[in-house]
């Protein structure tokens, strides 16, 4: 029953979702056209704030076309490739690949929100190897998996509350730092990352649809007619000159590389020395880098990787930036503060995690980003708390505010099954070779959301901090 309950949803994806660049056009309008009508913003107050918002996420952007591409140029590095293969002899069932691929998505989910670049080249060398596998399914599974980043190491807002001197401290909307204890470190946390690592492998396998020879990817590949690609190192063989030159020597000197690798492994133990288990996307970049030179061994080999790595990175370089134009509307017109108060302003000392959490999912289709919109709803939402915890210790407040911000992470985190924003994480490696779009993963999707909306909402209020 369920299974023909999410091949439903599937078609009437198929049938409704749009490319996801129209998806942002639409988002764009919309949000545009509710500051027009709401908030009576000019037509040329929103193209304005539009534009100002246009490129607010070129930085991030930039961050996360290198964690694609260095996270793949990894994995075409032939120590890699000879795991996977060793990997792929255990795992012969699709049931079982699917299993196994979110559980490793959510475990390396809860290092870093980046680590699903890891995910994705394994399922798609798994998906080459075994029989039978659904292939826009086993997309929906690495998707999925991603959403325990919220709970880990990586999650944006419990780190920025225990940021010191961050703007909600600067703004005197916080007296001070909130410890991360009270945040990734609490009950409610900790249920939370048992939810994704027990019970979402268990919804996939319950969901997980008839096998179907059309889905297969090397199928897809086939009918694409895609050519057998050479490998990386003949590929540097065939670009050597006839005769020695010094030029073909540098060119594969692993010395060279050798040098670089021992530099940036220097780097690497000096920071998690000095600085602790301090993860961000410029330290994953940089360690995706250096562990990608050492595995190619050769400047030539690790350009080649580089190249193809960064053959199916078109749609972040231009969606990203309308994502931030919708942001930048929701910013500049009072838009998003202006929701996030409407929200505050009914929720009860018993009803605020649930309105929290609503506000989280509902401004994510605007702002696909737990910081930016954050910083467009937790001062109003932060306010909300501390008024109706007004008179209640200290301790107890802080509490409450703890509650709503990872309610506010975790509502944003979970509508990211239902919008295709970070599917662009995604379909760079997974999707390459194969016509596949959002539509086609989509659907497979609604029934995990709904799932999973159900049991964090009762999670969210009842779950003592």
């Amino acid at each position: 029953m369920l299974t023909k309950l999410g091949e439903r949803f599937t078609h009437v994806f198929l049938k409704f979702m749009p490319d996801a660049f129209v998806f942002a056009i639409l988002l764009t309008l919309i949000t545009g056209v509710g500051a027009f009508i709401w908030l009576g913003s000019s037509p040329l107050e929103i193209i304005t704030a539009w534009y100002d918002g246009f490129f607010m996420l070129l930085s991030f952007g930039m961050q996360i076309v290198l964690i694609i591409i260095t996270g793949f140029s990894i994995a075409l590095s032939p120590i890699i490739n000879r795991w996977i293969d060793t990997l792929a002899h255990a795992i012969k069932t699709p049931k079982q690949v699917y299993f196994f691929v979110v559980i490793i998505g959510v475990l390396l989910s809860l290092i870093s929100f980046g680590w699903v670049v890891i995910t994705c080249v394994l399922s798609r060398a798994l998906a080459l190897r075994v029989k039978g596998i659904n292939y826009p399914f086993l997309i929906a599974c690495v998707y999925f998996s991603n959403g325990s980043w919220v709970t880990g190491l990586s999650s944006s807002i419990p780190l920025l509350l225990n940021t010191e001197d961050n703007y909600l401290i600067k703004a005197d909307v916080l007296s001070g730092v909130i410890p991360t204890i009270n945040t990734l470190g609490s009950n409610l946390n900790l249920a939370m990352i048992f939810l994704f690592v027990v019970i979402a492998p268990i919804i996939v396998i319950l969901l997980t649809p008839q096998a179907s020879e059309d889905k297969e990817l090397k199928t897809l590949l086939k009918s694409n007619n895609q050519p057998k690609e050479e490998s990386i190192k003949s590929e540097t063989l065939s670009l050597k000159l006839p005769f020695k030159a010094v030029s073909d020597t540098l060119n594969n000197s692993k010395l060279l590389q050798a040098i670089i690798v021992l530099m940036g492994g220097t780097y690497i133990i000096y920071h998690f020395y000095a600085k602790g288990l301090d993860l961000n996307f410029n330290i994953m970049i940089f360690i995706f880098l250096i562990v990608g030179m050492l595995l190619h061994q050769t400047p030539m080999r690790y350009g080649i990787a580089m190249k193809r790595a960064s053959s199916n990175i078109s749609g972040i370089l231009f969606q990203y930036p309308f994502y931030a134009g919708i942001m930048g509307i929701m910013l500049n017109t009072g838009l998003g503060e202006e929701l996030g108060q409407i929200l505050a302003s009914v929720a009860t000392i018993d009803t605020y995690p649930f309105y929290a959490y609503l506000t989280g999912g509902v401004i994510n289709f605007a702002i696909p980003s737990a910081g930016g919109e954050f910083a467009v709803v937790g001062p109003s939402l932060i306010n909300a708390v501390t008024q109706i915890g007004a008179g209640l210790p200290e301790a107890e407040v802080t509490a409450m505010i703890s509650r709503a911000s990872m309610s506010v992470a975790y509502g944003e985190s979970l509508t990211n099954l239902l919008q295709p924003f970070f599917l662009l994480l995604v379909f760079p490696v997974m999707g390459a070779g194969v016509k596949l779009q959002a539509r086609d993963v989509m659907g497979y999707l609604v029934l995990p959301f709904l799932i999973f909306f159900a049991i964090q909402v009762m999670m969210v209020l009842w779950i003592p901090l």
